[in-house]
C-alpha cells in the first residue's frame, strides 16, 4: 500500500554550531542521490541556540523503510550521531502525512 510521504524529524543538542552544520553537510553529501528522499533541512530554535532538528522529507513510507533498514543507513548518518538529544525519550520522531493543501515545501 503506497501512501503520502513521510517525515523524519531527528532532535540534536549542540554549543558549537559550526560542528554541527558542518556533520549536516556531510550526512547529506552521504544521503545524496538515496532512492525516495525528497529532501532534508537543518532548523535550530528560536531563543535555544544548542537545540537542532533535521527534518528529512520521503516520497513514501515504503521508501524511506527500506532506506532504514539499509546496511548504509548508519554509515550515512555517522556524522551527526554525536550531536543526538540523548535527554529525550526518543531523539526522533516520524510522521506519515495524512493530507496536505497547495505547496508545503518552497521551491
Amino acid at each position: 500500500m503506497t501512501i503520502g510521504a513521510v517525515e523524519v524529524v531527528l532532535y540534536h543538542l549542540s554549543d558549537d554550531p559550526e560542528a554541527v552544520l558542518v556533520a549536516y553537510h556531510e550526512a547529506s553529501r552521504r544521503m545524496e542521490g538515496t532512492p525516495g528522499l525528497l529532501g532534508n533541512e537543518l532548523l535550530t530554535a528560536v531563543g535555544r541556540p544548542d537545540c537542532y532538528v533535521v527534518v528529512s522529507r520521503w516520497s513514501n513510507w515504503d521508501a524511506f523503510a527500506s532506506w532504514e533498514s539499509s546496511a548504509g543507513h548508519k554509515q550515512q548518518t555517522a556524522p551527526l550521531r554525536q550531536f543526538r538529544d540523548t535527554q529525550r525519550e526518543r531523539p526522533f520522531e516520524i510522521y506519515r502525512e495524512l493530507a496536505s493543501y497547495g505547496a508545503v515545501r518552497g521551491a
